[in-house]
């Protein structure tokens, strides 16, 4: 399994697992393959103590390093951190965070203690991003970046790549994967509709393909919908380079996922997930609930734009994380469809070698079909 891109990186399996889970990080990448830690949510501080903690775990052996940077948001060209959040916060209407508030008192979600302030979270703009961008950067073993929305901005991608570390971003269309060919990046991700979190409409057995054809020289890796070493054979056999899994690591063991969360996952079916712009305000394929129902239905105020909707959300999330094994019919859990398939819950490590097996047993099937 060694394509040029393993080759260029130093793994042994071009198995790359997005998580925001620095333990499943640390044990993909001494399995073989490279952990990707999804940043979005950290402060630079704690970013900085997760990379320290992956550094000390995995040795000499890379990992990377997500991040979400658009080029379009409310209150874009304001680099002050304190003056963004402020314009973003003007954007929000009030019936939008009274909607929200009554939504969950109506569940018997418990409100905040009295006299409990909450700063409003902002998130996915470049004041707070760029920061974590130059934290990745300042760790050795760090060797990708990824930007989790669109084509990362100019500035942002002379830094990466002046630093010797790769750059690259999803994409749910052959017209996104043009910009970011149009861009230089070093490699490109290609998301089905069928993946988990942020996510376009085409499936991934029409978008591979296309995304290669496009692509050119610049390595693909195949996202959306993949959970078995079946599965990667095809996104290998269709030109990627690899493969980008994340919903299939939220069951681990090492996982941070609750409890709660994960038996949502092991009892919920692949019909069973929405693509909503309810919490992100983005589109996002996660498991349909209360929440989703609610700000999807006609006649309720509409998702806003990002951040908006995140930073508006904000109070509902601190909410509800206070009793994490209550009102799942709530949470916010992105998973693909391959939700379908997860079950029960085994080690990264182990998730790994099914994988790889898997991916060798398919080899020899299709090996069995060619004549004599």
């Amino acid at each position: 399994m060694q394509t040029q891109l393993a080759k260029k990186l130093g793994i042994d399996f071009p198995i790359f697992a997005f998580t925001h889970c620095r333990d499943v990080v640390a044990a993909v990448t001494n399995a073989g393959g490279i952990g990707v830690l999804g940043a979005t949510g950290f402060s630079p501080e704690q970013l900085h103590i997760e990379l320290d903690w992956i550094d000390d775990k995995v040795g000499d052996r890379p990992y990377g390093v997500d991040v979400i940077i658009p080029r379009r948001f409310e209150g874009r060209g304001e680099r002050d951190i304190e003056k963004q959040r402020a314009l973003v916060r003007a954007a929000i209407p009030q019936g939008h965070r009274d909607f929200a508030r009554k939504l969950l008192d109506d569940a018997g979600v418990p409100a905040l203690p009295p006299g409990k302030k909450l700063e409003d979270r902002l998130s996915m703009t470049d004041a707070v991003s760029a920061p974590l961008v130059d934290v990745a950067l300042s760790h050795k073993n760090c060797k990708l970046i990824a930007n989790a929305l669109g084509t990362p901005p100019d500035d942002v991608i002379k830094q990466v790549q002046d630093a010797g570390v790769l750059i690259g971003a999803l994409c749910g269309s052959p017209r996104h994967a043009q910009y970011h060919v149009d861009a230089g990046l070093d490699f490109i991700i290609a998301q089905g509709g069928e993946g988990g979190g942020h996510t376009g409409t085409i499936g991934s057995m029409v978008l591979w393909p296309q995304v290669v054809a496009i692509a050119g020289d610049i390595p693909v890796l195949a996202a959306g919908g993949i959970g078995s070493g079946q599965q990667m054979a095809a996104a290998l056999a269709l030109g990627a380079q690899g493969v980008w899994c994340g919903s299939i690591w939220l069951t681990t063991i090492e996982a941070e996922t609750s409890e709660a969360a994960k038996e949502a996952m092991f009892t919920a079916t692949s019909a069973d997930t929405v693509r909503s712009s309810s919490f992100t305000g983005k589109p996002v394929r996660m498991l349909r609930n209360k929440w989703t129902e609610a700000w999807d239905a006609p006649g309720n105020p509409a998702s806003l734009g990002a951040p908006m909707q995140m930073m508006m959300a904000g109070e509902s999330v601190v909410r509800m994380n206070r009793h994490p094994d209550k009102f799942q019919d709530y949470f916010f859990n992105p998973v693909g469809q391959i939700v379908g398939a997860m079950n029960s819950s085994i080690s990264a490590r182990d998730q790994m070698t099914e994988l790889v097996n898997g991916y060798l047993e398919a080899c020899e099937l299709l090996s069995q079909l060619l004549p004599e």
